[in-house]
């Protein structure tokens, strides 16, 4: 057992509930080790569990995005050993029912993610399986690596999996400056394909300069006209969306014949009609995604690491501030990655 600092909560509410404090860390047991964290970034699955999201158990520890070094291994771990640099794979999969036999891991009968369903690394030290482990390279800033994962590999999963977008083809993302919005954005472009984004209106510059190739204004009357003269009235072959109820009748309407439509969240509600005759006339797709499996984890991290992959970083704050984190992501003031250093 291990005493440290981390940032939790004992009751569910807002930012205020958060407190510093030491906790105890238990010893890695079998198939585990214990990583000293150097940089845990943000994201709103930090905010939804602080507010009691279902299956977060009192008291917790968030932070599914974790970078560090292993500190200590488990018996029967031979593959990594102290003072390894790592990065995590926050999806927490059982390794043997039916999804998992068949690599999809966030399909697992007892899928959970690590910093939601398990302590996060919002603290000094995080025990995690070492089989969810990546290497991080000796030259590259920890906290790139801990702004990434979460992020990149739910877009990627996403985006290749799922929407399977192509050079050349067309892809509209919504609530562009959330985190997996920018990681889509950097994803689309290193693919081929042609950027749409929607964002608030402080935000449209920056959005565009993460390479979107025409940014709307979710605040501003007609951007959808505009976006169908932009595609000689055609539509666009994939929306990638989180927004949910307050979007989706025009997010279907935007499709293509053929299009895709990708949801990986609802932040304004998880009810939304669909007129049934968009769908089966234009044969369109909808297809839902959460998390990735390992290789799409490995596979993104891996473009991350060489460069050809940029997490946006809003601010960089130590752990102590970490109350004053969850706060600015309330209210939307970021842009990009909040990551803490304990």
């Amino acid at each position: 057992m291990r005493k440290t600092k981390a940032a939790i909560f004992h009751e569910f509410g807002g930012p205020d509930v958060i407190r510093v404090e030491e906790i105890t860390v238990p010893d890695p047991g079998p198939g585990q080790v214990r990583i000293a964290v150097q940089a845990a970034a943000m994201n709103h699955l930090d905010l939804w569990a602080r507010r009691g999201l279902p299956g977060v158990m009192l008291p917790h520890v968030g932070g599914s995005d974790i970078a560090g070094t292993v500190e200590s291994v488990g018996p029967d771990v031979t593959a990594w050993k102290s003072g390894d640099r790592v990065v995590v794979d926050p999806t927490l999969a059982c390794g043997h029912c039916e999804w998992c036999l068949k690599g999809e891991t966030p399909l697992c009968e007892q899928f959970r993610i690590l910093g939601e369903h398990v302590d996060g690394g919002f603290a000094g030290l995080v025990l995690a399986p070492a089989r969810n482990l990546m290497r991080v390279p000796e030259a590259f800033d920890m906290v790139r690596a801990a702004a990434s994962p979460l992020a990149f590999l739910t877009a990627w999963r996403g985006l290749v999996s799922r929407a399977r977008l192509r050079a050349g083809e067309i892809v509209l993302i919504t609530g562009a400056s959330g985190g997996v919005a920018t990681a889509a954005i950097r994803i689309a472009r290193h693919l081929g394909a042609r950027v749409f984004a929607i964002t608030t209106t402080e935000n449209v510059e920056r959005v565009r300069g993460l390479g979107a190739h025409e940014v709307f204004d979710r605040h501003e009357a007609g951007h959808r006209k505009v976006l169908f003269e932009l595609t000689q009235r055609r539509g666009v072959d994939v929306v990638f969306d989180s927004v949910g109820a307050a979007t989706w009748h025009e997010n279907v309407r935007a499709l293509a014949r053929g299009g895709r439509l990708v949801v990986y969240g609802a932040t304004t509600g998880p009810s939304a009609a669909t007129d049934l005759r968009f769908v089966f006339w234009k044969q369109i797709e909808i297809l839902g995604t959460t998390m990735s499996n390992p290789e799409e984890f490995q596979a993104a991290m891996r473009l991350v690491f060489e460069g050809r992959l940029e997490p946006v970083i809003d601010t960089v704050w130590p752990l102590d501030r970490a109350r004053d984190a969850h706060d600015r992501l309330e209210k939307g003031a970021q842009f990009g990655k909040i990551v803490l250093v304990p």
